[in-house]
């Protein structure tokens, strides 16, 4: 088939003007003009009228299990207790809760254009009960073993149990140590060993809040006494942030996604000159917590690889990218909506290693994109993008167009 629309968003080169795009399957065959693609690659027309087309975005962190919990929890100015009242509400939901809250978030994202999300599963038992994912899903799967009465190995290989083939299902599987906190030294060894082998993603939450800082850097703070209150065993605590620890004994690196990263002093700065490491900024969510001003600026003058995520509903009031990129342009001035696009397309792709079938509209790439509204010129495209309010009414995954039937937007 031959998509036709007003601007053809790329990533890799300019808007195109009145362009198209060739797709045969579930790929992209051909991209240009509208002239010369219908003229080389004769097929079915659709034509999208006054709309650009872009690729699918990319919401490198979500936590599906979640979505039932929205204005669930009052923040009130502390980590801990936040984490205590998530705790508590997750005891009161059963399996069916947890399913619906699944089913309720892919909507969500599919609302908000996302075509491809990276999502953190507590209860990967319940994979076996739901139908094929809507969208391309990663899922990775949340691994604690800090006061666990299961063996770190057994932990490690009882997440494969939960990784059978599913050919119809689009996107992977991965593993994630929750925090440094909640996951031993020897859990994040085995996670990259399992990567090693597997080829797996690896993701986990790091340097998240002020409390959690305090924890590993002094041996103090209300997050401190929480866990060892819990027998956790704290003699990690005191010697320094938990990234630069993580970081000098090898156990994170470039093939991980890092989430949050909200706490850094120079030291950790200083640890991480010359390392091209993956960095999930979930913007909505900071600002749900107050976290310390995230330091965007810095990481992208250091060559880090920033991606962009939506976290829960339970500390966000969407699953809603283009809400996230107004926050980042808001922050971040000196970013040009080009680039703040790219958070959510070309580097969570390059995040995920799939550069070049994800994230960009190019020969080859999977056939993942949206339709917006707009009837400008080429200069305003990426602006117009960012400040979209509207839910998505046109998308495309794997070559197939979505039938988006929305409720009325929040």
């Amino acid at each position: 088939m031959i998509l036709r629309a007003r601007n053809v968003v790329t990533m890799e080169e300019p808007p195109i003007e009145d362009g198209a795009v060739a797709v045969r399957g579930n790929h992209i065959l051909a991209v240009g003009s509208f002239k010369e693609v219908s003229r080389l690659y004769p097929g079915k027309l659709i034509d999208l009228g006054e709309q650009v087309l872009l690729p699918g975005l990319i919401n490198a962190h979500c936590h599906l299990d979640y979505s039932v919990m929205r204005k669930a929890i009052l923040y009130q100015n502390s980590f801990t207790r936040w984490v205590s009242r998530i705790n508590a509400l997750k005891r009161c939901l059963g399996e069916e809760d947890y399913l619906k809250s699944i089913a309720e978030g892919f909507n969500e994202l599919k609302k908000w254009g996302t075509t491809t999300v990276l999502n953190i599963e507590a209860f990967p038992e319940l994979m076996s009960k739901m139908p094929a994912p809507p969208i391309r899903t990663w899922w990775f799967y949340e691994m604690i073993d800090v006061r666990h009465r299961i063996a770190t190995e057994e932990l490690v290989a009882g997440a494969f149990v939960f990784f059978q083939d599913r050919p119809e299902w689009l996107g992977g599987f991965g593993l994630s140590p929750h925090a440094p906190y909640t996951a031993s030294d020897e859990l994040y060894r085995l996670a990259n060993e399992c990567a090693r082998v597997t080829g797996m993603p690896l993701t986990t939450h790091l340097g998240e809040s002020k409390e959690e800082d305090w924890m590993f850097r002094e041996a103090r703070g209300e997050f401190y006494d929480f866990l060892k209150s819990l027998g956790r065993n704290m003699d990690d605590c005191g010697h320094g942030s938990a990234l630069s620890r993580l970081l000098e004994k090898g156990l994170v690196g470039p093939n991980w996604l890092l989430v949050h990263l909200n706490e850094l002093s120079d030291e950790d700065f200083s640890l991480m000159q010359g390392r091209k490491l993956n960095i999930v900024h979930c913007p909505e969510s900071h600002r749900y917590f107050k976290h310390s001003l995230f330091q965007h600026k810095r990481l992208h003058d250091l060559g880090m690889n920033i991606c962009l995520g939506t976290d829960s509903l339970a500390s966000n009031e969407g699953l809603n990218l283009f809400a996230e990129m107004r926050a980042v342009q808001n922050a971040e001035p000196w970013m040009s909506p080009h680039e703040v696009l790219k958070t959510v397309t070309v580097n969570a792709a390059l995040a995920l290693d799939r550069e070049s079938s994800l994230g960009v509209i190019a020969p080859g790439a999977c056939a993942d994109m949206i339709a917006l509204p707009f009837s400008g010129g080429r200069s305003g495209v990426y602006e117009a993008i960012i400040q979209n309010r509207h839910p998505v009414e046109w998308m495309m995954v794997e070559g197939r167009v979505s039938d988006l039937k929305h409720a009325p937007a929040r």
